[in-house]
């Protein structure tokens, strides 16, 4: 629907403030009530939020504008905040104990799909560069969507959990460097072993020097900033902490989720945790929700319409999934639930939005194998929650007061807390 139906959205179409001003009412309001809605129906909140966001974006009301600079920087924040508290919320000893588990969802659930997408779009007639993006786009993990509705489920802190979040960083740390060679290949370059080093080398020591350092520097300092009187003085520095490490992993090479996750984690351990985690909270209320909205505001329903659009999509997605879920098998070893884990790492959420818009912004992919991927992204993002929901057993409420450090995150899923409380109860 475009804006001429809404006469008073035709006064900002330049992007004036007042432009600005209406996304941010119409998207906390519609993210309260599909969040609300969704929970009602028994699905995760927020799968409401997405829905919200394509109710909102260009294809239906054109009220929110992902691409505005001003939204795009708020989504932005509530990406990195919402990393920030997962970081929090992640004991580093507890990754450590499913390491080798996390490490072969990861590595399998990138190959797989990446080498399966370029086989089946090559087979469906796609160009060798279109099918590279294409299978490019596969190997991402969406872990701000998995996070939320693992903690949504309250099942974050499980070793199911901590195996997603183990290898959905990995997936993205890996899917920076694909991404990083498939754009110098767009751009003409030659593929090369060091070409493809020199581009891993700072992502991985990024996330690696971060912790190793941070783990050491930071809590004393923070001590000492606990002696600081002015009110909420703590989770400010906290959170400059974290925008400052995203900052630096983007300089280096990284990504700023990655940055902002790795803060988390050098945190969690303080003693100071609960006050920066009730700060970073009460942030994650307005920005977290602008975040999930934008995703779903992406979504062009008009590009998924044609044929070839439809055809290539399904078959992208079949391997996708298929190749996700695989990886949650390939650990034989892990007596936990398999399914669940492969599961989680299906969404591909805004990480495979880039690659899409990568590849059609380098004039690689025509506009039905653009439809075809965002298809994939939008299927995969959105069937990730309602799937979930069913293979997850809700934890009692005895266990879920037996963990109160995942209230925080928990939180910023619009009312989980009191809606599984009260359905508990």
């Amino acid at each position: 629907m475009s804006p001429e139906f809404f006469p008073f959205l035709a006064a900002g179409e330049a992007g004036g403030f007042d432009t600005i001003l209406l996304a941010l009412v119409a998207t906390i309001a519609a993210t309260k009530l599909f969040g609300e809605l969704a929970q009602r129906i028994g699905q995760p909140a927020v799968l409401g939020e997405l829905l919200a966001g394509v109710a909102l974006g260009g294809s239906v009301l054109a009220v929110l504008d992902p691409t505005a600079p001003v939204l795009h920087a708020f989504a932005e924040l509530g990406v990195l905040i919402l990393l920030f508290e997962i970081g929090l919320h992640t004991d580093l000893r507890a990754l450590q104990r499913v390491g080798s588990t996390a490490l072969t969802v990861g590595v399998v659930g990138v190959a797989l799909p990446f080498g399966a997408g370029i086989l089946v779009a090559r087979a469906l007639g796609l160009d060798l560069m279109p099918s590279i993006v294409a299978g490019a786009a596969l190997t991402a993990t969406s872990i701000g969507i998995s996070a939320r509705v693992l903690s949504d489920l309250g099942q974050l802190k499980t070793p199911e959990g901590q195996v997603v979040i183990g290898a959905a960083v990995l997936d993205d740390v890996v899917g920076l460097v694909i991404l990083s060679v498939v754009a110098s290949l767009v751009a003409g370059a030659e593929l090369s072993l060091g070409g493809v080093l020199s581009t891993a080398a700072p992502a991985i020591g990024f996330v690696i020097v971060a912790i190793a350092l941070g783990s050491v520097a930071i809590p004393p300092l923070f001590r000492l900033v606990e002696h600081i009187q002015v009110t909420g003085a703590l989770g400010v520095i906290a959170l400059g902490f974290a925008l400052a490490l995203a900052w630096l992993a983007a300089r280096s090479g990284s990504a700023m989720i990655i940055g902002a996750f790795a803060a988390g984690l050098i945190l969690h351990p303080t003693p100071q945790r609960r006050e920066i985690e009730r700060s970073a909270t009460q942030l994650g209320y307005f920005f977290v929700p602008i975040f999930f909205a934008s995703v779903g505001a992406s979504v062009d329903l008009a590009a998924l319409a044609s044929r070839e659009a439809l055809l290539v999509g399904g078959a992208l997605i079949t391997v996708g999934v298929l190749g996700k879920i695989a990886a949650g098998f390939a650990p034989w070893w892990f007596r936990g639930q398999k399914l669940l884990v492969g599961i989680a790492m299906v969404p591909r959420g805004e990480v495979g939005l880039i690659f899409a818009q990568m590849g059609l912004a380098a004039g690689v992919l025509s506009a039905a194998n653009f439809g075809a991927l965002m298809l994939m992204v939008v299927v995969t993002t959105f069937m990730t929650p309602p799937l979930l929901g069913l293979v997850v057993s809700r934890r009692a409420a005895a266990d879920e007061e037996s963990a109160p450090d995942q209230s925080g995150i928990d939180d910023l899923v619009v009312g989980s807390n009191k809606r599984r409380r009260s359905r508990s109860g």
